[in-house]
């Protein structure tokens, strides 16, 4: 039985800083400590169930809280957000990979390097997406060869694949199909090292040449080996549209400057961002709709009527309303960033607890987007939920909220809507997704985007 969040009392001797919210006890913490890796998702939620929507873990420095009160969370992102920042241990590994790019960054740098990219994500660069999107699912269909019999597909290689394709053509003026699969497991491998970096308080030292220093070296060299080829080939070659990379290296002139290394950093954040994000909500929507036909024919048949044969392009967007409720709805339940850390830089109240200043603020749309409270059948795939949510404030409550909140919402969420809603649409029309006989749900994998663990194989068939 849950015990009630008011009478749980945290036992007081493992905390330097006084307790204010309920939690395990340092020994409840170290006997789940195996299953907390093993199953970060499942750990969070049991704590918001048990204790509350603001949970104080044991740990003496910072003082660490579970976040899962949606007033709290629009707080802390939107209201008050310059009273936190993102120095975190979760950004501070990322940034091995990233480094000083709009992902890992605060204050005044972060608002200099948004306010150079952002134009790059206007109405032009949208319509270059749907048409890169269609371009990307052209290049799945013809891989992929003969579909008649039905054919077993990694969805999550596929979805990975195409989305790096979209963001290199689309913002860097790249064509990544042929080193597509190298530079994504060159993305795979350096995260998944960070992931472990973040998962524990004490790692080796960056010179020591341990096997998991080794393989991020070698995977952000094979990054900034493609970055540098990038920028030395539009250099040489000036675009004939203006994207982002062509504002990043406009950026390089005059009084204020950018570096190279800036310009390396942002462009490795994007090609993280940019595909890693997309392609999770993606083989999730496939192995959603998988499972339910009567959803895949509506996305299928809602497809055909819009795009009626013809190539799909931003103006479709609009017009397929039930693709976006199928996207959102597999974001609900995997949404691709699920974790959120902050730093309080002053001394706040979430939830009606203290925060002391300096404590690590922990939040995770996974945790209240499948919370009864907030979400009726909150574990079923129901995309319909959306049609009737839609303008509803869930967003606004901070229930829904899969690119993040207020002023550091994702910047190409915009982006990454377009994308997911055309590629879904452009192949549902061309294909039908099966499950494997007794195909088991693949466990979800807390990294630094909620991916399937292993593979996702599915049956394809061509309609």
């Amino acid at each position: 039985m849950a015990t009630s969040p008011s009478t749980v009392v945290p036992n007081r001797r493992y905390f330097r800083t006084p307790a204010t919210a309920p939690g395990p006890s340092g020994p409840q913490m170290l006997r789940v400590m195996r299953s907390i890796n093993r199953d970060s998702l499942g750990f969070l939620a049991s704590m918001n169930r048990r204790y509350g929507p603001v949970v104080q873990f044991p740990i003496p420095s910072p003082p660490t809280y579970l976040v899962s009160d949606p007033e709290a969370v629009r707080r802390v992102l939107v209201t008050r957000n310059r009273s936190y920042d993102k120095e975190t241990l979760q950004y501070r590994a990322l940034s091995l990979v990233t480094g000083e790019g709009l992902l890992s960054t605060s204050g005044e740098r972060w608002r200099r390097q948004r306010s150079i990219v952002q134009p790059a994500f206007h109405r032009d660069s949208l319509d270059a997406v749907g048409r890169h999107a269609a371009q990307a699912v052209d290049d799945l269909v013809d891989r992929w060869g003969d579909l008649s019999r039905g054919a077993v597909i990694d969805m999550d290689e596929a979805m990975m694949r195409a989305a790096l394709e979209v963001v290199g053509r689309s913002l860097l003026g790249t064509d990544f199909s042929r080193n597509a699969d190298r530079l994504a497991q060159a993305t795979l491998h350096a995260l998944d090292v960070v992931v472990a970096r973040a998962r524990v308080p004490i790692t080796p030292p960056d010179w020591l040449p341990t096997p998991a220093n080794r393989r991020l070296r070698a995977a952000v060299s094979e990054l900034d080996a493609a970055v540098e080829e990038m920028i030395v080939d539009r250099q040489a070659h000036p675009a004939g549209r203006v994207d982002m990379l062509q504002m990043l290296i406009g950026a390089m002139q005059g009084t204020d400057a950018i570096g190279v290394r800036e310009v390396r950093d942002e462009i490795v954040s994007f090609m993280v961002a940019g595909h890693e994000t997309v392609a999770s909500a993606l083989v999730w929507a496939w192995w959603l709709v998988a499972g339910a036909p009567d959803v895949q024919d509506a996305l299928a048949a809602e497809s055909d009527a819009v795009l009626a044969g013809a190539p799909a392009c931003f103006d479709d967007v609009k017009r397929l309303p039930f693709a976006r409720a199928v996207l959102d709805e597999a974001m609900r339940l995997y949404p691709p960033v699920w974790l959120v850390t902050r730093r309080a830089l002053e001394s706040d109240v979430l939830g009606g607890r203290e925060i002391p200043r300096g404590a690590l603020v922990i939040m995770t749309p996974y945790v209240v987007q499948r919370d009864p409270r907030y979400w009726d059948r909150p574990d079923d795939f129901d995309p319909g939920r959306f049609a009737e949510r839609r303008g509803g404030g869930a967003e606004e409550l901070a229930t829904f909220w899969p690119f993040g909140l207020g002023p550091r919402m994702c910047l190409g969420r915009d982006f990454a809507y377009v994308e997911g809603i055309l590629i879904l649409s452009a192949l549902a029309r061309r294909v039908q997704v099966e499950r494997l006989p007794g195909q088991v749900r693949p466990s979800p994998q807390a990294g630094v985007t909620l991916r399937p663990e292993g593979a996702l194989p599915l049956v394809v068939r061509g309609r």
